[in-house]
């Protein structure tokens, strides 16, 4: 983990970061605009490049508003075959390089029937339906506790700062319970039906594990998911990938717009 601090200080000049964000599937655009220190993944000792479509796979450094802001374009997907150490590997990172906040983006399918593709939606709190947990193993004392606590995965307060942004802006918004499963197939219309009676108001294929993480780290996580399609089963089309990246293209402008007064007001 030291390597890979120092190898990122060391193109960084001593860039220190106070806040991270993960951008997900079809939304990484964002980053673009607020170019300053790229690194790609393939360079950094310790990561993984990133294989799926909509993700750039790199790091990208800038001050946004005055804030100093790391950006992942593209993450690491637990289906890709990467471990729960792999995939989280890069939140306990920008821990190590000082951000206090972590904003986890993602796309993903709405569950609650009364959603629609193009909204996004606060994270209120997940359920994980992957099977396993990124915390298993050996603990690190220097990053959190072994038994963290997970009543507050997702901050109220950010969440409640974030809603008040989005009414200012007049972004239509959702808040609700975000669905965790591994992927890469999507989920039958009776999973569906079942994480809707669990009390689920959308289903991914990420996030769940980063945001462990990050709250295991110490860090204040706000989360939000642009849902991109209706879950299988809440309608008679089939799920696709290019649905997903399409959707996300059309919303992105409000999505880049509430991100950008997020960070402002931070």
């Amino acid at each position: 983990m030291n390597l890979t601090v120092n190898y990122i200080q060391g193109k960084t000049d001593g860039f220190k970061p106070e806040i991270g964000i993960i951008l997900g599937s079809g939304l990484g655009d964002f980053a673009d605009d607020f170019k300053s220190v790229i690194i790609p993944y393939s360079e950094i000792p310790g990561f993984e490049n990133s294989q799926v479509q909509g993700h750039k796979g790199q790091l990208v450094f800038a001050k946004i508003h005055g804030k100093n802001v790391v950006m992942m374009q593209g993450r690491y997907h637990f289906y890709e075959g990467y471990s729960m150490q792999t995939v989280t590997y890069p939140v306990k990172i920008m821990k190590k390089l000082g951000i206090k906040t972590l904003i986890i983006t993602n796309a993903a399918g709405a569950v609650n029937e009364n959603f629609t593709p193009g909204d996004l939606m606060f994270i209120t709190d997940h359920i994980n339906f992957m099977g396993t947990n990124p915390l298993i193993g050996k603990n690190d004392d220097t990053l959190g506790t072994r038994f963290p606590d997970m009543s507050e995965i997702y901050s109220k307060d950010l969440i409640k700062k974030a809603s008040q942004i989005a009414d200012k802006l007049q972004i239509h918004y959702k808040k609700g319970v975000y669905a965790a499963t591994t992927g890469p197939s999507y989920e039958t219309p009776a999973e569906i039906k079942m994480f809707r009676l669990l009390g689920a108001s959308a289903v991914g294929m990420s996030t769940a594990p980063e945001a462990i993480v990050a709250n295991y780290c110490g860090l204040k996580v706000l989360g939000i998911s642009c849902l991109t399609n209706y879950a299988a089963g809440v309608t008679e089309n089939a799920l696709n990938h290019q649905e997903v990246i399409d959707t996300a293209n059309k919303v992105k402008e409000n999505f880049k717009t509430l991100l950008s007064e997020i960070i402002k007001q931070m």
